[in-house]
């Protein structure tokens, strides 16, 4: 009997993501499998699981702001560390927001904040802040029959009346107009917006989109088409992005998140100095980006619900031409976190080469090989768990800094995965 074109293509599916998976682990990449990404991982969780009780749980869902720095060679497992961290605020009811330096210019905050909110999805933070008013009326936003707004409903009960319309508004004032932390366009194109998917008051289809334009930063956006809606004539610039960026995190804690979660890795891509490099920086933007950093480290605190890692290869830091000590305003507020050389789970800047001594002994290194053979092995690959002597070996290799515990542990328990690839 032969094969059907849906089994085929199931099949076909399977073999790309095995074999996307060996060339992920054969070069010391985080898998993008979350399972995967789980069962890998040994050691890590005395700072995971710390983070997550301190920080994700108390300082941050409380109304706290923090800004976390993770450094290592490559392979130390940064982006493994930032996936990780990323599905625990996921599973604590945080927006997850993930990018790479490499994809979204640093230099304007401007740039870092749109991405941020194209993330969030705004729209669907405004429909939960929407049942939020339901709820807050004594309705249960579930009994609404899928496709009929709020107003509707209420009209079917006969409670469509003017007091009840007028409790609608108050509801929407009090959530936005009259939040302090909200800018003022932010607030007035949020209210507007849920009071269209509540019914009341109507907006338009056409107004919608053009607000949800407008907190996009669409630069087509016409500023005298706002003024009919009552917002002022004004853009999000790098000079107000960070307002506006608190102004997001707000509704996304009114929305019944415990807050936001944003992890920003290859951060070091500020010293490839390649002009052939599409996300090449110049001297004037590498201090422009510096300066960016200074400002989110001075103003954190006048953020909440809010929380900052980004990740970067030790050459940031080292480097005194391109890195951060060239700037010294930005090295003035991290080189005491650099000098201490102590691991400090409290701390702003974790180290992943200095903390390995603490996360990876013989244990934990057979450990980690035994898990990652075990992946391996079940996506027809041959791999072996390494022996005492190999982990000896590594031990050694580890100590004179030229290549991380995890890929000296990759390399030994793939050996030479390569020429095997072909047959995924």
């Amino acid at each position: 009997m032969s094969e059907s074109e849906e089994d085929f293509k199931a099949r076909a599916h399977i073999a790309d993501a095995r074999h996307s998976t060996i060339i992920q682990l054969a070069h010391g990449i985080a898998p993008a499998d979350d399972s995967v990404l789980e069962q890998m991982s040994v050691g890590i969780d005395f700072i995971t699981d710390f983070w997550r009780d301190k920080y994700l749980r108390e300082y941050i869902s409380a109304g706290g702001s923090k800004i976390k720095f993770i450094t290592g060679q490559s392979g130390s497992g940064k982006t493994h560390l930032l996936h990780l961290l990323s599905n625990l605020a996921r599973k604590e009811h945080f927006v997850t927001v993930s990018f790479s330096a490499k994809e979204v210019w640093l230099h304007d905050f401007k740039e870092i904040y749109l991405e941020i909110l194209r993330q969030s999805d705004v729209l669907k933070i405004l429909e939960d802040c929407s049942r939020k008013v339901i709820n807050e009326m004594g309705f249960d936003w579930q009994d609404i029959p899928q496709g009929k707004v709020f107003i509707d409903y209420l009209g079917e009960l006969g409670l469509a009346d003017g007091i009840t319309r007028r409790e609608i508004r108050l509801q929407l004032k009090t959530l936005f107009l009259d939040n302090p932390l909200l800018d003022n366009n932010f607030a007035l194109a949020c209210s507007l917006i849920c009071g269209g998917i509540l019914g009341h008051p109507f907006l338009e289809q056409q107004s919608r989109q053009l607000l949800l334009s407008f907190l996009h930063g669409d630069s087509n956006v016409k500023l005298s088409s706002l003024r009919p809606l009552g917002l002022s004539a004004s853009r999000i610039t790098k000079f107000n992005a960070r307002h506006m960026l608190r102004s997001l995190s707000e509704i996304i804690r009114l929305s019944g998140h415990a807050g936001l979660f944003i992890t920003i890795d290859d951060v070091d891509i500020l010293l490839d100095g390649s002009a052939l490099n599409p996300m090449h920086y110049t001297k004037m933007k590498r201090d422009d980006t510096y300066e960016s950093l200074r400002q989110l480290i001075d103003d954190i605190d006048s953020l909440h619900n809010i929380m900052f890692i980004f990740a970067f290869e030790r050459a940031l830091i080292d480097n005194e031409n391109s890195g951060m000590k060239s700037y010294q305003a930005l090295w003035m507020r991290v080189q005491n976190e650099i000098v201490s050389g102590k691991l400090n789970r409290f701390g702003d800047l974790l180290d992943l080469d200095s903390a390995a001594s603490q996360m990876y002994d013989a244990e934990a290194i057979v450990q980690m090989s035994r898990k990652l053979a075990r992946i391996v092995n079940s996506i027809d690959i041959d791999a072996q768990t390494i022996n005492p002597e190999q982990v000896d070996e590594i031990l050694q290799l580890a100590k004179t800094g030229g290549i991380s515990i995890p890929r000296l542990v990759n390399r030994s328990t793939l050996g030479n995965i390569e020429g095997e690839k072909a047959h995924v």
